[in-house]
């Protein structure tokens, strides 16, 4: 009762974060700047890339698909998705989430080498620690044994 209980919280937590970092990207996706000068690795003072309002709306709706899936995994939220399918789904949400906070080995992740920028110091700050924290949650989530359905 009370590993159903951590496991639960787990989930709704993670969801909580993809859910509201897919609102943040909805915001930045309609024009808003805050916080916009640091999310993107850069060299040389300019950003690697420059997402489209469509593109940034592409990842709000997977951070959306993701957090819908982990509350599925927990039973939340519709049961009309074979239990498997969450489990695998949830799974790969965790390799994901790890896959990025290891990164490319250059801009991104654990073993980025360019740190002295604005977004490589959030990176080691924030987004790695917050990714690893989002598989960890994918992972409890994905292991832990399907919710009961009633």
């Amino acid at each position: 009762m009370l590993v159903e209980r951590l496991v639960r919280m787990t989930g709704c937590g993670t969801a909580s974060v993809l859910a509201l970092l897919g609102l943040l990207h909805i915001y930045w996706a309609a024009g808003g700047a805050a916080g916009s000068t640091v999310v993107l690795p850069e060299r040389a003072g300019r950003p690697l890339f420059q997402p489209t309002p469509t593109s940034t709306l592409g990842v709000a709706g997977g951070l959306f698909a993701a957090a819908l899936l982990v509350l599925a995994r927990l039973g939340v939220v519709c049961d009309c998705v074979p239990v498997r399918w969450t489990r695998l789904g949830t799974w790969l949400l965790a390799t994901v989430f790890t896959l990025r906070a290891i990164g490319d080995f250059r801009y991104v992740g654990l073993f980025k080498r360019v740190r002295d920028t604005p977004f490589g110091r959030w990176d080691t700050r924030l987004y790695t620690p917050l990714c690893l924290l989002l598989a960890l949650g994918s992972a409890i989530v994905a292991a832990a044994a399907p919710a009961r359905r009633t």
